[in-house]
């Protein structure tokens, strides 16, 4: 028997595929961007309350309203933004529900979709499935810029949106003023809404997140996506949403609809006590990764991996060149079984696999005894002179 033309033309997960290896050969998983600490106390208790108190059946379709209202106040409060919580939400079972059920919503089979590379894996499938087809626009090391004349000819009348991933999965690049005046100028020229994937937004060490709804003439041609999974450690709940237009919205709420009916009901109750969360909380969030990252970079630098430091989110991408492999698939799939180490494989981020054959990416949303364990571990690598497959001295 076969499957869809759409499914056959990409992979399962290689992100989720490493996290299967890792737990097999009792490896640390730094390929999976998940938390290995506990979420916020208040935050659980909140989602057991709603438990206990028997909101277990389904919440309104589109977000319950608690959830809602307070998503609203916090785009006011840290952004400016004034959201109609009945109006321009839709809660989703996670970002990435979220992202695909924009897609599905806005764009139609053969117009074009502009995707930053190197990019989340999912962007790839969400385009494949929608019908919609992908243009790809390079971000380059060391800094991840973007060449503002190849972003222009990307553009053209078959145009209908772009992914902006801010701050971003791999490579941690933060988007600067300028950088997200250059996308918003040639939205509004080509008529164009951006798919802004947001998710990251409170974990920033370098400039500042901005987001790109608070841009003049960019409000109601943003889709702004985020979530709880990550600025409040709970991936496993699933709970995210997008903020557009009422017009968008509209059309968001009916594929969601179809989709997965709703997010989890009690946990959208806690979610309303997570984003009420006061501004030091965000404060010690950042600060919290920023020691992380600082703590894991130089285990990495000083094993041979050349790294490309992050300014957001609690990835880093690195250079594998110096171990003379050739396959970043064979070095992160060795780097497991035999290191006991997980990480992802750069090609799973290009749509040309050989644009990333030198790289592989590392999370580091750990405990800093996981991320020294991790160090131990690399260390080892380091002085029994074990080498990846393929590379000098192997």
């Amino acid at each position: 028997m076969r499957v869809s033309e759409k499914a056959g033309r990409f992979t399962e997960s290689v992100i989720r595929e490493m996290t299967r290896l890792a737990i097999k050969h009792d490896a640390v998983n730094l390929a999976q961007g998940f938390p290995d600490f506990p979420a916020p106390e208040e935050i659980k208790e909140a989602a057991c309350r709603a438990i206990r108190e028997d909101c277990n059946q389904y919440a309104i379709t589109w977000g319950a309203e608690s959830l809602r209202v307070a998503l609203a106040a916090k785009m006011r409060r840290f952004y400016g933004l004034d959201v109609d919580p009945e109006r321009q939400i839709c809660v989703t079972c996670g970002a990435t529900e979220a992202m695909f059920s924009a897609i599905l919503a806005i764009v139609d089979p053969g117009e074009e979709v502009i995707v930053f590379e190197p990019y989340y894996e999912n962007y790839g499938p969400d385009a494949i499935l929608s019908g919609a087809i992908p243009r790809f626009v390079t971000l380059r090391e060391p800094d991840w810029s973007f060449d503002p004349q190849e972003l222009a000819a990307a553009f053209n009348d078959r145009t209908r949106a772009i992914i902006v991933n801010t701050p971003h999965n791999p490579t941690g690049k933060v988007f600067s003023q300028q950088e997200l005046a250059i996308v918003a100028d040639l939205c509004r020229k080509w008529d164009v809404i951006a798919l802004t994937d947001e998710i990251y937004e409170h974990m920033v060490y370098e400039g500042e997140h901005l987001s790109l709804a608070s841009f003049p003439g960019m409000e109601d041609r943003t889709v702004t996506i985020s979530g709880l999974s990550k600025s409040y450690s709970v991936t496993g709940w699933r709970v995210g949403w997008t903020i557009a237009s009422p017009a968008l919205t509209d059309g968001i709420r009916k594929v969601h609809d179809f989709v997965s009916v709703g997010a989890p009901a009690p946990l959208q109750e806690a979610g309303a006590v997570a984003l009420a969360q006061p501004d030091d909380y965000y404060t010690r969030l950042t600060a919290a990764y920023r020691e992380r990252r600082d703590l894991f970079l130089p285990l990495l630098e000083a094993t041979g991996f050349r790294c490309f430091p992050p300014r957001g989110a609690y990835y880093v991408v690195t250079d594998i060149s110096g171990f003379g492999s050739t396959d970043d698939a064979a070095f992160a799939r060795w780097l497991v079984t035999e290191v006991g180490l997980a990480s992802v494989p750069g090609s799973s981020f290009y749509h040309r696999p050989e644009d990333g054959r030198q790289r592989i990416r590392f999370s580091f949303c750990k405990k800093p005894e996981t991320l020294r364990a991790a160090g131990d571990r690399l260390a080892r690598m380091r002085s029994s002179g074990l080498r990846p497959p393929g590379s000098r001295g192997s």
